[in-house]
């Protein structure tokens, strides 16, 4: 979720990894969100959670994603590690669709807080922006609060005020029409409701989709929530398994001291996988 990701952060990154993905606050592996202009149910009011700078509501940034060391390569996939990021992206082509469905995982809560996320999008691993929708799981003095959110990296999140629960079905993609026009969807089928949104983009280069489970970022990445085991099903880019895709990358999420904190399975005919909470990193 979302979320710029930090793009300090990013740079930081690329510079000691010497590559970059791209997502964190969701940020680029580190992406953000943008502010809506159809939906009024949305807020996204600078704040804190947790007793960091976030975004309020308890969402931090989405940032653009990796920037890590290969791993061992794996369903034609290559291996790498990312700061922020685990799941899959691809890269290597023009995307202009993104899309993929999950379960909404339960966190469980101790005193520490701790915050994640789970959405598509498109950009943020090796460009400047992500374009992404999701939901987030978070928690505070022991309590969880989940919320379905969008976000334009590098501008904020934008928060839905729609309820989601853990075991909730959520739909979720990311279209474009090549020409910085973003139509932005999330369906919570349990809950029975749908937000669309059309929002504008002018950085936007089309570079990368990916699916992908997120430690949202403040002024750094985030303690990651137990979130157990999420399952993505239906994951696409451009129309066809996300697992087709000649560039694709499968994203270990590792901190900067070196703790993984989550890791994907390996994918099931071209469009399913899960990732499994390791730690929360800190």
């Amino acid at each position: 979720m979302r979320r710029s990701r930090l793009w300090v952060l990013f740079g930081a990154l690329t510079l000691l990894a010497g590559v970059g993905l791209g997502i964190v606050t969701h940020l680029p592996a580190q992406a953000t969100r943008l502010s809506s202009d159809s939906t009024a149910a949305a807020t996204s009011p600078p704040g804190t959670a947790g007793g960091s700078q976030g975004w309020g509501r308890g969402g931090y940034m989405m940032m653009p994603g990796p920037g890590g060391a290969p791993a061992d390569a794996a369903n034609n996939a290559a291996a790498t590690t990312s700061m922020n990021w685990s799941g899959y992206a691809a890269t290597g082509g023009r995307f202009t669709s993104v899309t993929a469905a999950w379960t909404q995982p339960a966190v469980t809560c101790t005193a520490q807080a701790t915050f994640s996320s789970f959405w598509v999008g498109l950009d943020g691993d090796g460009t400047q922006s992500v374009e992404q929708t999701g939901t987030e799981a978070d928690c505070a003095n022991g309590a969880a609060t989940y919320s379905g959110w969008f976000e334009m990296f590098p501008a904020a999140p934008v928060f839905y005020n729609n309820p989601v629960r853990p075991g909730d079905a959520m739909n979720a993609s990311v279209t474009t029409n090549g020409t910085g026009s973003f139509t932005l969807t999330l369906t919570d089928q349990t809950q029975g409701w749908n937000q669309v949104t059309t929002q504008t983009s002018a950085t936007a280069q089309l570079g990368s989709a990916e699916v992908i489970a997120e430690a949202p970022s403040g002024a750094t990445v985030e303690p990651l929530s137990n979130f157990g085991t999420v399952g993505f099903t239906g994951a696409t880019a451009n129309g066809a398994p996300l697992g087709s895709s000649a560039n694709l990358s499968e994203l270990t999420m590792v901190s900067g001291a070196g703790v993984t904190e989550a890791t994907p399975s390996a994918l099931t005919g071209g469009n399913a996988f899960s990732v499994t909470w390791n730690s929360s990193g800190a």
